[in-house]
């Protein structure tokens, strides 16, 4: 396993669902990492693919230009997910009670998530999952900043540098034979930590991985 059990614990282990049971219908970045990950949407997607919006909520920050076949949303909220107008399906679960997605083989063109991946305790198999879901050549966007809700993110993503947690998600899909080498972009903040953790306009630095199903 790439994790070791300590490396899982979530300093909050009460069940997720509790946690997320009353919908917040904000962002947790700010304006200029979602125009970054909306522009890299813009380039690495193509319209009529099959999208599996994977930990989305009521925003999934897509192109409004881009016209999809089908867009698949899950999450935690059913209020968040409902109120999401770029989803024409949804469904509600704990991936860290039940990693296995619900959906067939080789559905998807691309599987995006934003600001979730620390909160996964079990990637290995949800990356497998992610692989078994993706056509061939299908893309995986994993996207991060360094806001996290701390009492819900894993020990080995809390007590991490933002470099360490770049390489951490690398090793999510490295763990899983079928994956290209992944691919990082990265626009690193000017803002100082603390004028960062105070909300302060353009202070959140944007981290995107990027892997295919070979």
């Amino acid at each position: 396993m790439l994790l070791r059990p300590n490396q899982r614990i979530k300093l909050d282990d009460t069940d997720d669902n509790l946690f997320y049971d009353y919908p917040r219908f904000v962002t947790h970045v700010d304006e200029g990492f979602i125009q970054q990950l909306t522009d890299v949407y813009r380039q690495r997607l193509k319209p009529d693919m099959r999208i599996f919006d994977m930990m989305s909520s009521w925003v999934s920050h897509l192109p409004e230009e881009m016209q999809f076949a089908h867009v698949e949303g899950h999450g935690l909220n059913a209020e968040e997910l409902a109120r999401n107008p770029h989803l024409n399906h949804y469904f509600v679960q704990n991936l860290n009670a039940n990693p296995q997605l619900p959906l067939k083989d080789e559905d998807f063109d691309a599987v995006l998530n934003c600001v979730s991946v620390q909160y996964l305790q079990y990637p290995e198999a949800v990356f497998s999952e992610i692989h078994r879901i993706l056509k061939p050549g299908g893309i995986a966007i994993f996207s991060f900043s360094n806001r996290m809700f701390y009492q819900k993110a894993i020990q080995a993503w809390r007590e991490g540098s933002e470099a360490s947690r770049v390489e951490l998600v690398k090793s999510y899909f490295s763990s899983v034979a079928g994956f290209t080498t992944p691919e990082v972009i990265t626009r690193q903040s000017r803002v100082p930590n603390i004028l960062q953790w105070l909300g302060a306009g353009g202070g959140d630095p944007f981290y995107a991985v990027i892997a295919s199903r070979s």
